[in-house]
């Protein structure tokens, strides 16, 4: 459901680019791309029977995943891909859930995580879906820089304020913005909705267990033999999962040296 996605890796069962272009409305209405590509959602919203006629034509076994645009705005306060969302699971009975994705390189800097934090946020009330936030690329989370905490701190969204406390070693612009991160940090703590899953497509395990939360949030993993379905229902509980966490740290994480948390647990 990508308008502006021209050059597809895959093959797709439903191309909405056979109704609609962000490139075709650009050229007509002189549009940039961001505004060409709210007015094709838009455009999709008001066609919604053309979309939803297409899918119907799948079989009713299929598993159906929906790219969408990558535009945070499209998800934080504009209403349409929420309208057409809403339409499918309330209207249709369509059992879907929202799959957000961030690159871990955010962890590296204290002010960016807490942006992610705040749109993520935004998007799950918003959305009002069943929903899987995804730290992608855990491989190369330290290739931009080293952690100030351990992944887990990141993966489970622990003590924000902590992350204030990195401010006091920065200087210039963000300081200057203390407070404000402040504020947006209780807001997040507030709601306890965030947290996030971690991935690699270069690791097998990482990749499972992404797909057992999400047949988890979407009810597939319900319609499966019971013994199977409690089986992953179990190792996607939640809490911390430390097995996946210390693999994800074991593999791509300089352990030599450690946050000032872990190290006071020690101690103690």
């Amino acid at each position: 459901m990508d308008p502006a996605n021209d050059e597809l890796p895959y093959e797709c069962k439903v191309n909405i680019s056979d109704l609609i272009t962000v490139s075709d409305v650009m050229e007509s209405l002189t549009l940039g791309p961001n505004g060409g590509l709210m007015y094709c959602m838009e455009y999709i919203e008001t066609n919604l029977d053309w979309l939803i006629s297409a899918i119907s034509k799948l079989s009713s076994d299929t598993y159906i995943l929906i790219d969408c645009p990558g535009q945070v705005e499209l998800y934080t306060h504009h209403k349409s891909v929420r309208n057409i969302l809403d339409y499918m699971t309330h209207k249709l009975d369509y059992r879907l859930a929202a799959v957000h994705l961030v690159d871990s390189h955010y962890c590296t800097e204290s002010s960016k995580f807490i942006s992610v934090l705040l749109t993520s946020l935004s998007t799950m009330l918003q959305i009002e879906m069943p929903h899987i936030n995804i730290l992608s690329k855990v491989d190369l989370i330290e290739h931009y820089g080293k952690l100030d905490f351990n992944i887990d701190f990141y993966t489970d969204v622990l003590d924000l304020h902590q992350l204030i406390d990195t401010f006091e070693e920065q200087s210039g612009f963000m300081s200057k913005f203390k407070k404000l991160n402040e504020k947006i940090v209780e807001v997040v703590e507030n709601y306890g909705l965030v947290t996030f899953i971690p991935l690699t497509v270069k690791d097998e395990g990482t990749m499972g267990n992404v797909m057992t939360h999400i047949d988890k949030a979407n009810g597939y993993i319900y319609g499966k033999a019971e013994d199977d379905a409690i089986r992953q229902m179990y190792s996607a509980g939640t809490g911390f999962e430390w097995d996946k966490i210390a693999t994800v740290r074991e593999k791509y994480m300089n352990l030599d040296n450690t946050d000032l948390m872990d190290t006071e647990s020690l101690d103690d």
